[in-house]
């Protein structure tokens, strides 16, 4: 065997917890599952740690980082929690909602988590591995999805391997993400006003039936991860909304539209949400030069996917 670094992916059984623990103790980097994506887990009080994310996917600087907590009195102590977020907190927590909500000052976190920003991006993740983690940590963990900016999200282990390399030495192999989008991302806002960052799992249309109407986007600029235009790229040209594959096309289908690859043969967005992912990875390691994407409906969880899709083709809002 060379002397080269491998990645090493380990079952998440109470010695791979443990081990995880460990490298995150010593400001390592570990790959964790969740029940959204797996994530490029690092201790969230450790300027060093936290860049080492930063310079492992090679992410931008200025977008900032969801922490991960153990429980929402640990999220209490980072972040001001007003009646709507404790509300949002006692629904959705655990579970793949995230907020945006007012940085404590003194909060102890590596100040590039946030980006400069006076708010912090919070979220109680109900996944049984990454909840091991946290508990034997003691600490919050920053965890982006782990794969390279801009590339695909990854749902198993090895899309985890596939796009990051060497670069994270351990993976904890907790098997497929079963949400299979990112969480939700909502910001808070003064006044009762709030904005939906990015879509995900818990819906918009459950979020107003909550909150009321949502508040008229604003030019806060970047407030957290999934915002940037071009994400999730297969690093191919992508066709949207096509109802067959022309040649030279790997098609990803759905419902009675089949192909290469089928979202949902019975036209289920849950279904199609939790695939999305690995149909992109099997699209870009196709040896066919682009893609074609059947048409997936808006509303509730689609909305969702048609984001990462219109996101992975880089096209305008």
């Amino acid at each position: 065997m060379s002397g080269k670094n491998v990645t090493e992916v380990v079952q998440a059984d109470a010695e791979g917890v443990g081990r995880a623990a460990r490298i995150l103790e010593s400001g390592g980097l570990v790959a964790l599952p969740t029940e959204t994506v797996y994530g490029l887990a690092a201790r969230a009080d450790s300027a060093d740690a936290v860049a080492r994310i930063y310079a492992t996917k090679g992410r931008p600087d200025f977008n900032p980082l969801i922490v991960h907590v153990r429980d929402r009195a640990q999220a209490e102590e980072i972040a001001h929690f007003d009646d709507r977020a404790l509300d949002l907190a006692e629904r959705f927590w655990p579970g793949p909602l995230t907020m945006v909500l007012p940085l404590r000052e003194g909060a102890q976190i590596a100040g590039a988590v946030t980006a400069g920003l006076p708010t912090i991006a919070l979220r109680q993740p109900a996944h049984r591995v990454m909840q091991a983690v946290l508990a034997q940590t003691g600490f919050p963990v920053a965890a982006p999805s782990a794969n390279r900016s801009e590339e695909i999200s990854p749902t198993q282990p090895d899309h985890v391997v596939a796009s990051l390399g060497d670069a994270c030495p351990m993976v904890l192999d907790g098997g497929a993400s079963q949400k299979g989008l990112e969480s939700t991302i909502v910001a808070l806002r003064e006044g009762g006003e709030w904005s939906l960052l990015r879509p995900g799992p818990v819906t918009k249309e459950t979020l107003e039936r909550i909150l009321g109407p949502e508040t008229a986007a604003t030019d806060a600029g970047i407030e957290a991860p999934g915002q940037l235009s071009r994400h999730y790229s297969p690093g191919k040209p992508m066709k949207l909304s096509a109802s067959r594959a022309e040649d030279g096309e790997y098609f990803i289908g759905f419902g009675e539209l089949d192909g290469d690859c089928n979202l949902s043969p019975s036209g289920d967005l849950i279904e199609a949400a939790a695939r999305l992912y690995d149909c992109l990875h099997r699209a870009a390691a196709s040896e066919k030069p682009a893609i074609a994407v059947a048409p997936i409906p808006y509303g509730e969880v689609g909305r969702a996917i048609n984001d990462r899709l219109r996101r992975a083709a880089s096209l305008p809002d």
